[in-house]
């Protein structure tokens, strides 16, 4: 016996169905376990072979044997609700559990598995329990599936075939299981599913799949591995359900939340920009006036308008920015059309024509690999312009301006790289004010420190982002992510 003799005869004698697994693989049962089923050791084998061929129902049969070799490989607890025969052969429901509360003191080297018996009536438990699965599954979109190892085949239920579009004679065949998933999420999958299989852990994970007729949509797939019973993994069970429409609304959400955040970011520095702009120009307006009140000699007050004349000029150049930025956010419902890089680019080279050939600039492209973007024409057109003329403008004053324009696909994005061998921009000193308004960064007397603040609202406004890369007298490089 592989509890004490005193211990043992006091768990039998309070009832208690179990099993005893010990580290060398040796099995005791209790003899409430067998008394419940009405047998005695000397009726049944005791061994885990002799349980899964002629004791346990086989519904639960491939469940359990899951659930066991979890338990004895990885330890993971586990609850579940099975059918075994008794000795009369009808079968008898039990909830088989391992995180069983108990009170008396166990051989701490073992490991148990408790049994509690349920009355119920087995034949209508059955049919009812087919019933609610189908319509369970039906309701909830979930479809059901197991990939066997051994026999290199995959098994799909009914609502598997339904949810993915696949005709009810479809065989699913695990070396083209790659086409159930988009491009991008390939990857993903094979991960999980290697490390479910080659380290037996579970998943529970939210990934894109690609049903027969090229449609995508989200699910939340769930697997674990299945072993023999010598504790290989030999297939991975599991199931996965169709969460497209509250995933799409998650993350619409999500992108909305980000650009009410950024809108609130945007509004608060507009906020602080007009307040002290606005009250510089009207602080020097109100000090000339009093200037001009102060003065008697007309000649005075009249050589003052200059100074009035300047400060008007500047007002409304302020205005006129702070209006810019206002459009930027009320027009981002304006409708996007497909634009071409190449069309857009010639279309500025064409208005800044003189600028480019007076400081002799080069402009190299390839746009092979993105020609066009789904993108409002208008905004493009002014990154071009002031990423373009930003580059001749700062200039290195030892060669003639480079510059590269590329666009590319990256991780799934639309990418638009644009690189100089200009002046370029001490990180360190400005990396955190780049993109502020009526920031600069080089002694250039046309310098505004507009462009940049303008052309980050706008790809901004349109869940795009800027990013910056520079070194000083070898160049900068804008990436921007669409």
């Amino acid at each position: 016996m592989l509890l004490h003799q005193l211990t043992s005869k006091t768990v039998d004698d309070i009832d208690i169905a179990y099993w005893e697994l010990k580290d060398n693989d040796d099995m005791f049962w209790s003899k409430a376990f067998l008394s419940s089923l009405k047998y005695t050791e000397e009726h049944v084998k005791i061994s885990l072979n002799y349980f899964l061929n002629h004791l346990i129902h086989k519904v639960d049969q491939e469940q359990f044997k899951n659930n066991f070799f979890g338990f004895i490989k990885n330890g993971t607890d586990f609850r579940q609700s099975m059918l075994i025969k008794s000795k009369k052969g009808k079968y008898k429901e039990f909830v088989c559990t391992t995180n069983h509360n108990i009170s008396f003191k166990v051989n701490e080297e073992s490991k148990f598995i408790f049994f509690n018996k349920r009355k119920i009536k087995t034949s209508k438990k059955l049919t009812k329990n087919k019933f609610y699965y189908k319509e369970t599954a039906e309701m909830t979109k979930t479809g059901s599936w197991y990939v066997d190892f051994i026999k290199q085949k995959s098994y799909w239920d009914h609502q598997t075939r339904r949810i993915l579009e696949y005709p009810e004679d479809y065989i699913p065949s695990l070396k083209n299981s790659e086409k159930y998933y988009p491009d991008d999420y390939k990857g993903i999958a094979k991960d999980i599913f290697l490390e479910c299989a080659t380290e037996g852990k579970k998943f529970d994970t939210q990934i894109k799949m690609l049903t027969k007729n090229g449609r995508s949509f989200w699910v939340r797939a769930m697997g674990k591995p299945v072993f023999d019973t010598n504790k290989n993994t030999i297939g991975i069970r599991g199931v996965f359900q169709d969460i497209n429409t509250s995933k799409v609304k998650e993350i619409s959400l999500q992108r909305t939340s980000n650009i009410i955040a950024s809108q609130n970011k945007r509004l608060f520095n507009f906020a602080h920009i007009v307040s002290h702009n606005l009250r510089s120009h009207t602080s020097n307006l109100s000090l000339v006036t009093e200037l001009i009140s102060s003065f008697e000699d007309p000649k005075e007050k009249l050589g003052l308008l200059d100074n009035i004349k300047d400060i008007a000029t500047s007002l409304n150049d302020t205005i006129e920015h702070l209006n810019e930025v206002v459009t930027i956010q009320t027009s981002t419902n304006k409708n996007k059309s497909v634009v071409y890089f190449e069309d857009v680019l010639n279309q500025v080279i064409r208005s800044i024509g003189q600028i480019v050939a007076k400081e002799n600039a080069t402009i190299n492209t390839d746009f092979s690999e993105l020609e066009c973007i789904d993108y409002i024409p208008a905004y493009l057109d002014s990154i071009f312009l002031n990423l373009i003329t930003n580059a001749i403008k700062y200039k290195h004053p030892n060669r003639n301006p480079v510059i590269t324009i590329k666009s590319k696909i990256e991780n799934s994005k639309h990418v638009l790289e644009i690189s100089d061998n200009g002046l370029g921009i001490d990180m360190e000193k400005f990396g955190d004010k780049i993109f502020g308004m009526y920031k600069t960064f080089h002694r250039n007397k046309d310098a505004t420190g507009i462009g940049l603040f303008i052309t980050k609202n706008q790809i901004e406004a349109l869940n795009g982002e800027i990013s910056v890369f520079s070194e000083i007298n070898s160049g900068s490089t804008f990436k921007i992510q669409f």
